[in-house]
C-alpha cells in the first residue's frame, strides 16, 4: 500500500512539474522596441514568436505589433538574467516568398547564428508512468545562419556536422568544448562555443 502511495505522488509531482513549466515568452520583460518609422518605445514588452508578433504595455499605453512593423526589439529575460536581441528579417517560412519574422541574435562574426523558438510535444519514456511513457509540451530552438548576401539558411546539423564546418579550426574549438564541459546541444552552450570560433578571426 505506502509503495502505491509513494507511485502515486511521484506520477502527480511529474504531471504538475509538466503543466506549470514556464517560458520566456509567457512573461512581460523590460525591453525596447525600434519601429520600421524609426520610433523607439520603452517599457514592458512580451513577445511570441509562433505569431511573430510583440506586445508593448506602459503606464495606460497598449500596443501590439508585427515583424513587419518593428525591425528590432530587446529585452531583459529575467529568467536567465540576461539581454536579448531581436531582429525582424525577411525569411521564406513554407513557400517562396519571404515574409519579415523575428529571429533572435545569438553571436555574429564569421558565424552569425540566429535562433527561433517553437513548442513541440515530446514523448519519453518513464518508467513510473502506467503505459511507459510522458508526452510533454517543450521549448526547441531551430538555428539558423545569416549569410553574408543577407540570405537565411535553417542550419539542423549537430555536433560533428559544426565541427565539419569549421574546417581547420575544428580540433581547437572540439578542445575548448571538452575543457569548458560544452554540449552543442545546449542553445546557451553552444553560443559560447561558436562565439570563441569567431574570436579566432579577430
Amino acid at each position: 500500500m505506502k509503495g502505491k502511495i509513494i507511485l502515486i505522488l511521484v506520477f502527480l509531482s511529474t504531471a504538475l512539474a509538466g503543466f506549470s513549466q514556464q517560458f520566456a515568452f509567457e512573461y512581460w520583460h523590460e525591453g525596447k522596441i525600434i519601429l520600421d518609422s524609426g520610433d523607439t518605445l520603452k517599457g514592458s514588452v512580451k513577445y511570441d514568436m509562433q505569431t511573430d508578433l510583440l506586445q508593448y504595455q506602459l503606464e495606460n499605453n497598449h500596443q501590439s505589433f508585427s515583424a513587419r512593423n518593428a525591425v528590432f526589439f530587446e529585452i531583459f529575460d529575467a529568467t536567465i538574467k540576461q539581454y536579448r536581441q531581436f531582429y525582424s528579417l525577411p525569411y521564406s517560412v513554407s513557400s517562396g516568398y519571404k515574409t519579415p519574422v523575428f529571429f533572435e541574435l545569438l553571436t555574429e562574426g564569421k558565424i552569425t547564428l540566429l535562433s527561433r523558438e517553437a513548442l513541440e510535444y515530446r514523448t519519453y519514456s518513464n518508467s513510473f508512468y502506467y503505459y511507459g511513457n510522458n508526452t510533454r509540451l517543450i521549448l526547441v530552438y531551430k538555428y539558423f545562419m545569416l549569410q553574408e548576401n543577407g540570405s537565411i539558411l535553417e542550419y539542423m546539423g549537430k555536433k560533428n556536422d559544426w565541427l565539419d564546418f569549421m574546417g581547420n579550426q575544428a580540433k581547437e574549438v572540439e578542445k575548448y568544448a571538452k575543457t569548458n564541459k560544452l554540449a552543442f546541444d545546449d542553445k546557451y552552450e553552444l553560443v559560447k562555443i561558436i562565439s570563441y570560433y569567431n574570436s579566432l578571426f579577430k
